[in-house]
């Protein structure tokens, strides 16, 4: 069944609902760090703690649902490219936008904003002195922990990192405005009676997440400008000069 292309695209409706659900609680714990730096790193110090198997486990699942929703993505595309080699002389459209039109190449660039998202504040491999940035703010017990909240300021106090993830952000939300009705109607559990309060509904929740994943770099970018006076260091870590 999953061979065939129905079957791809119901696995890129399911993995996509998966990762539309993540997108959601992800923004929301990021968020903490408007509460500021003891609710961030408390937060993240309980994620990073939790037990091996839960741990590695979600992110296993999460690293197939992108595998999964990728691969078949491409495969579809193929097919449809294999389906009409050559286009038409004048191409129109009467109901897909330019999300619709553009899937492919925002998720390739979503993709790429993915690994470096896991380079730049996960594994961080691209700036390796944020694993010194250690703290007892937002500690359980006596021990340091990572101190995440200095780690992300200090990452969006360069100027392009901060255009790259505001800029990745408005991409999502265009995924996400067409993917989330997109993946309603693959699934046939989309109809035309309800169809306009979906993609509305599928528009809202996008920007929700854009505005919701936009606002911190957006307002340490500010912060760095001398615009406004939002985040502290109480830890007595003085802010990376970066730029």
């Amino acid at each position: 069944m999953f061979t065939s292309s129905l079957g791809k695209k119901y696995l890129m409706a399911l993995s996509g609902l998966v990762l539309i659900g993540f997108v959601f609680v992800h923004m929301a714990g990021n968020l903490q760090i408007l509460m500021g730096q003891e609710k961030i790193n408390a937060y993240a110090h309980a994620l990073q703690s939790l037990p091996m198997p839960i741990l590695w486990g979600s992110r296993l699942f999460l690293l197939a649902a992108v595998i999964v929703h990728a691969v078949t993505a491409y495969q579809l595309v193929k097919e449809n490219r294999r389906a009409r080699p050559h286009s038409n002389y004048i191409e129109t459209t009467k109901k897909a936008g330019l999300a619709s039109l553009r899937m492919g190449l925002t998720g390739s660039i979503l993709l790429a904003f993915i690994i470096f998202h896991l380079l730049h504040f996960t594994i961080r491999l691209i700036y390796p002195e944020y694993d010194k940035m250690m703290t007892m703010v937002g500690s359980p017990d006596s021990d340091k922990i990572h101190d995440v909240y200095t780690m992300v300021i200090a990452g969006f106090q360069h100027t392009w990192v901060s255009v790259f993830y505001v800029v990745a952000m408005f991409l999502l939300c265009g995924h996400l405005a067409h993917g989330v009705s997109s993946a309603f109607q693959s699934l046939g559990i989309r109809s035309e009676n309800w169809r306009a309060k979906l993609e509305l509904a599928a528009k809202a929740y996008a920007w929700v997440i854009f505005a919701g994943f936009s606002i911190v770099p957006l307002l340490v970018l500010a912060q760095n400008w001398g615009m406004i006076k939002f985040f502290n260091f109480s830890s007595g870590m003085e802010p990376l000069a970066l730029n």
